[in-house]
């Protein structure tokens, strides 16, 4: 892999950052507050990024969008259990991830990420791959909402081959998926990881699919149900159901685990947390409720287009 490879990936990822900062800015009528790092030579993990994060706005509660390109020593466990002969090898990584917690319960969180790993093994070339993808977490199910936002992702894929939305929409439900709860986090999406398929070429254009279709995928959502009328019991179950993204995200989410393991900014690798959420003991809604709803209607497995 080239440098220049690098830089392209580079440019395209800190546009697509401005471009849907912007947008979603846009809506809000707030600006993204942006903040430029480094990590220092000395430190285990070099490199630097920019977090753009929006906070107390009057559609987003929280939206952290984040664009990172750091070189390590070593890979971390969670970069390499797919590629075990990997196991500590020099790495670099690019990426932009980014979490929006609306404040309108109605309106469905969600999460989007588009990256590119290179392992460096001593005395061979470098190994590089690529991985992301979206999925949508609502509090409040709609049918035409989930449809819309895999028909995108299916159209996104379609230039890469038939078998790529079925087959990353399965890894999407199998991937954001509480094992310890047994339940979905929501109507998922697509997510793929290590791919490496046709080469450099065809994975970038793969990933700039994905990121190009994020706003297509989510804003005709939040203009459908933003205005909705909500009151306390819709901002209890919201919160409530928050919990379970912030248990997904520190338990089990590998982009959270390969950042605080290979020594990364900690405050931007948590900018996916909501700015508030809650537990109960045993919370189970009232059969015919619109929440019951969410749980046998939406946090299954199902083909929505």
């Amino acid at each position: 892999m080239k440098a220049s490879g690098v830089a392209t990936v580079r440019a395209y990822l800190q546009s697509l950052q401005t471009r849907i900062a912007d947008a979603i800015g846009a809506i809000d009528g707030s600006p993204f507050r942006e903040d430029a790092w480094r990590k220092a030579a000395q430190e285990p993990l070099q490199g630097e990024g920019i977090t753009r994060i929006l906070e107390g706005g009057p559609v987003f509660e929280r939206a952290g969008c984040g664009f990172s390109h750091v070189q390590g020593p070593r890979l971390p466990p969670s970069a390499t259990q797919h590629r075990p002969e990997l196991a500590g090898a020099p790495f670099e990584a690019l990426g932009v991830s980014l979490v929006f917690h609306p404040r309108n319960p109605y309106v469905p969180t969600v999460h989007m990420n588009v990256r590119m790993i290179a392992a460096k093994p001593a005395g061979q070339a470098a190994v590089c791959w690529f991985g992301g993808g979206m999925d949508l977490t609502p509090y409040y199910g709609f049918e035409e909402d989930a449809v819309h936002f895999h028909r995108v992702c299916q159209q996104a894929l379609a230039p890469f081959g038939v078998d790529k939305y079925p087959r990353f929409k399965a890894w999407c439900d199998e991937y954001f998926y509480l094992k310890h709860r047994d339940e979905q986090r929501g109507v998922g999406g697509v997510f793929f990881d290590d791919f490496a398929e046709g080469g450099f070429d065809n994975g970038f254009a793969l990933v700039q699919a994905v990121g190009d279709a994020f706003l297509s995928a989510y804003l005709p959502i939040v203009e459908r149900r933003r205005a909705l009328a909500w009151g306390e019991r819709e901002r209890e179950f919201q919160l409530y159901r928050r919990g379970r993204y912030v248990e997904f995200n520190l338990v089990w989410d590998r982009g959270t685990h390969f950042g605080l393991q290979s020594g990364g900014r900690t405050e931007s690798i948590l900018l996916s947390m909501p700015p508030l959420a809650s537990w109960a003991y045993r919370r189970e809604p009232e059969p015919g409720t619109p929440e019951a709803a969410l749980y046998s209607q939406f946090l299954v497995r199902r083909d929505w287009v």
